[in-house]
């Protein structure tokens, strides 16, 4: 792994997953009712499962990024090919997805209601900034590639089957 990939990992993934939500339990009472204060196997079982989710489909997509797209998650240091392949051919964002994932997962082990809406704030900021930034970048960087592969598969929900690519 380079040391851009390092670094991009470092400060983006880790503060989002690890320093705020750590931050935000040190500073939150969590006096929460809707979440209780009891653990249950089931519950610690559910957090398991969707954090082993959630880094399963951030890892692959981090492996994606660099192997396939020669770039990092970045954005000063963006994928120079476009990945369409694998994972990418159901969802155009599965790093934010397996991201959110993870933070739910943190909400529901820890009991975080603070951590659940910092789940929320993070998707809404997503979901400002991958159509205002992200994608024109796409658009400049990959052209006709980037508007066929973006009018076939969906940004957040995925799609059952797998997009079928077509060389343009």
């Amino acid at each position: 792994m380079k040391s851009s990939e390092v670094k991009s990992i470092l400060i983006l993934p880790f503060n989002v997953l690890i320093t705020i939500p750590f931050l935000i339990t040190l500073f939150s009472k969590n006096d929460y009712p809707i979440f209780v204060e009891s653990y249950s196997l089931i519950s610690v079982l559910v957090g398991v499962l969707m954090g082993i989710i959630g880094l399963i489909l951030v890892g692959w997509t981090i492996s994606d990024f660099s192997k396939l797209g020669k770039g990092s998650l970045a954005p000063w240091n963006p994928t120079k090919n476009l990945v369409v392949i694998g994972i990418y051919q159901h969802v155009r964002n599965p790093m934010i997805t397996g991201v959110i994932i993870i933070l739910l997962s943190e909400s529901v082990l820890f009991y975080s209601f603070p951590i659940f809406i910092w789940a929320i704030l993070f998707f809404l900021l997503n979901a400002i900034y991958i159509p205002s930034s992200e994608e024109k970048g796409l658009v400049s960087r990959c052209g006709e590639e980037y508007l066929e592969y973006k009018k076939n598969v969906p940004r957040w929900i995925p799609r059952i089957s797998a997009w079928k690519i077509v060389k343009i």
